[in-house]
């Protein structure tokens, strides 16, 4: 459906976009994650033909889009802020796009009806865009966008101004919804739950790159690098020796999962792999802060011989108070040595 061959946007010296390869296979979701000035809403403005390329190429359905309009380009637009017409009620919000097709007035209300079912507004067509709540003028929205029937549908940041509840409940309808349609979609947002919760495929970019892709599985269980286990939120990440099936690392040995690769390395313990003991046992540590996040705690952990610190995760009844002394192991399976990149 899409592909990008050697994408390349300049800013003066800066590269944006630094001869990026990408595909896109039909009815995939696709999310691109990355920090602020990463490249990827460039990405997303030169697929939509918003950025004119330095360099490169973008192909939909196998054609070279250089010089191709946006309007010409067969994609549907959904950004953060929405964008809605303040004048226009919800079916006139919804019907734009039909109406600079040319489609005619009784196919167009069929679709709007059909589109706000799909979306969860039914019979909202005469409402005013003023008197919706955010989430549901983010509804509106999509529906705008996927009227046309676009070929790719391409969301910057689209849940990012409504609250995390409502993200959450919105990410899981937007993943069926998309499923039954069979819509592609290229996604760009800074929220990882928000891309691993919708996406079919991550990808992650730094500085105008891809810096690893995969599917959200691969990606969170084995981060390419050490750049992207801590944009992931993973920072127990140190430099180790390995040999045989332990590495000598600033927390003493830590296993490693079988057949990992000898020598110099980076290492990364994920939390669920700090296993907090009594005292007494293992490595000793102070507990410096204690986090309630949901079902879990998160506990800071202070090692006695001045080591970096750790990051532990425990079910909240095993979660010790700030300034308890415990001890500390390491499960070998939530272990990862990362690649060379830092």
């Amino acid at each position: 459906m899409l592909r990008l061959d050697g994408a390349t946007v300049r800013f003066g010296a800066r590269a944006a976009l630094d001869a990026v390869d990408l595909e896109v296979a039909e009815h995939e979701i696709v999310c691109v994650l990355g920090p602020s000035g990463s490249g990827k809403s460039t990405l997303l403005r030169a697929v939509a033909g918003l950025q004119e390329l330095d360099g490169g190429r973008v192909l939909l359905g196998g054609s070279d889009q250089s010089g191709v309009p946006v309007h010409r380009r067969g994609v549907g637009l959904m950004f953060q802020d929405h964008q809605l017409f303040p004048q226009r009620d919800v079916a006139g919000n919804v019907a734009f796009g039909l109406r600079m097709h040319g489609v005619d007035r009784a196919e167009q209300a069929a679709r709007v009806g059909e589109l706000l079912d799909l979306v969860g507004l039914p019979g909202a067509e005469r409402r005013a865009v003023a008197e919706l709540s955010g989430g549901e003028q983010q509804r509106v929205a999509l529906a705008r966008a996927l009227a046309p029937r676009p070929r790719l549908l391409m969301l910057d940041e689209p849940l990012g101004q409504l609250d995390r509840g409502l993200r959450e409940r919105l990410v899981v309808e937007l993943r069926q919804l998309f499923g039954r349609l069979g819509t592609t979609v290229l996604a760009v947002t800074h929220d990882q739950g928000e891309a691993f919760a919708l996406a079919d495929r991550v990808v992650v970019m730094r500085d105008g790159r891809i810096a690893q892709t995969g599917t959200p599985l691969e990606v969170w269980q084995r981060p390419a690098s050490e750049f992207v286990a801590r944009f992931l939120g993973f920072d127990n990440v140190v430099g180790a020796t390995v040999t045989g099936e332990s590495a000598a690392t600033p927390w003493g040995k830590v296993p490693v999962p079988e057949g990992s690769a000898q020598g110099p390395a980076r290492l990364m313990i994920r939390p669920t792999g700090v296993r907090v003991l009594p005292s007494g046992e293992g490595l000793p540590c102070t507990v410096e802060a204690r986090t309630f996040r949901g079902h879990h705690a998160a506990l800071l952990l202070h090692p006695m011989d001045d080591a970096p610190a750790l990051e532990a995760e425990v079910p909240l009844r095993d979660a010790p108070e700030p300034g308890t002394e415990v001890g500390v192991d390491f499960a070998a399976d939530e272990v990862v040595l990362l690649g060379e990149s830092p």
